[in-house]
């Protein structure tokens, strides 16, 4: 149907998607950073949830990848701020994190995680999960 008024959530709002990685280590910024390149997917960086939230509402990336153990405004506060704000409530977000256990993982999925990826991962799993979310194939 050409020019349907009802676009995917999870459609990219540009060309070359935009990912917000957020993360407190910067070893693990540059990394996924360093693949979201190599996949020719564009990302903004932030170190921390206020930064985070500034830059989502700021640019509108298409998806955030979210660490979920960071201090002052961890993880989980920063997807409820997200979501409860009309401007990015529509952005996927996937927890990136090493928390594991059931109880972890409930309050990701109640705090508005679309998803979650536990560290360490493989960059295949990190891919496929963006391809999914942006409805893009990467390849």
């Amino acid at each position: 149907m050409p020019n349907s008024p009802n676009k995917s959530l999870h459609k990219p709002s540009r060309m070359t998607p935009l990912v917000l990685v957020v993360d407190d280590d910067l070893d693990n910024l540059i990394f996924v950073g360093c693949a979201l390149d190599v996949l020719n997917v564009r990302s903004l960086i932030a170190d921390n949830g206020k930064n985070a939230l500034d830059l989502a509402m700021d640019k509108l990336p298409d998806l955030i990848l979210l660490d979920i153990v960071m201090p002052e405004i961890d993880g989980i506060e920063t997807a409820r701020m997200l979501k409860k704000n009309p401007l990015t409530d529509h952005i996927p977000i996937i927890a990136v994190t090493g928390l594991t256990l059931p109880t972890h993982l409930a309050a990701i999925k109640n705090a508005g995680c679309n998803d979650y990826i536990c560290k360490p991962f493989l960059i295949n799993k990190l891919e496929a999960k963006i391809s999914y979310y942006l409805n893009f194939s990467l390849i």
